[in-house]
């Protein structure tokens, strides 16, 4: 192994165009060869398995590298911020048990029309009853759901004001 080292630091080398990460490169070679030694086959070419760890190994570095962001000063870092998934969670289980409160043809509307996605006409063929109908079900079903939860506008479901602004980046006190 020792005497093919400078063959796998002229490698590397050609690889990544950089010394030291040639070098480092080599390092993790010889590591891996030795941790798996007992994998090689002897009477097999050492140089050639040598050589694929090393080009397995760039490739995987290089593949790894191109998920990653580089961010030296941690702006990027400080930037990201994430809405907690509780206040969806809470807002979710209140529609399911507002949900379950509606009178099932109203409920059935719904569904069909929200959830299911179908056309108010596909949603009447399958509760057997007038177009007309389901959408006045669909409307009935919408407004008691609207006060059942107490909502008077559409940005009342998920994260509050205060969680907006922060994941947003921005204070939530105002300045005068």
């Amino acid at each position: 192994m020792l005497a093919l080292i400078p063959s796998l630091r002229a490698f590397a080398f050609s690889l990544c165009s950089s010394f030291e990460r040639a070098d480092d490169l080599v390092q993790e070679t010889l590591l891996k060869a030795w941790q798996n030694l007992d994998k090689f086959e002897e009477g097999t070419n050492l140089r050639a398995w040598l050589f694929t760890i090393l080009r397995n190994a760039y490739f995987s570095e290089l593949r790894k590298r191109r998920r990653e962001v580089e961010d030296v000063d941690g702006k990027k870092t400080a930037s990201l911020s994430v809405a907690p998934a509780q206040q969806d969670h809470v807002d979710m289980q209140d529609f399911h048990e507002a949900l379950k409160l509606l009178p099932a043809d109203q409920r059935e509307a719904l569904v069909l029309v929200g959830a299911a996605g179908m056309s108010y006409e596909e949603a009447a063929e399958v509760a057997q009853c007038a177009v007309g109908t389901i959408k006045s079900r669909v409307n009935r079903a919408r407004t008691k759901l609207t006060d059942m939860l107490g909502l008077t506008a559409t940005d009342e479901f998920g994260p509050d004001a205060a969680t907006v602004a922060i994941v947003a980046g921005q204070s939530t006190r105002k300045t005068n």
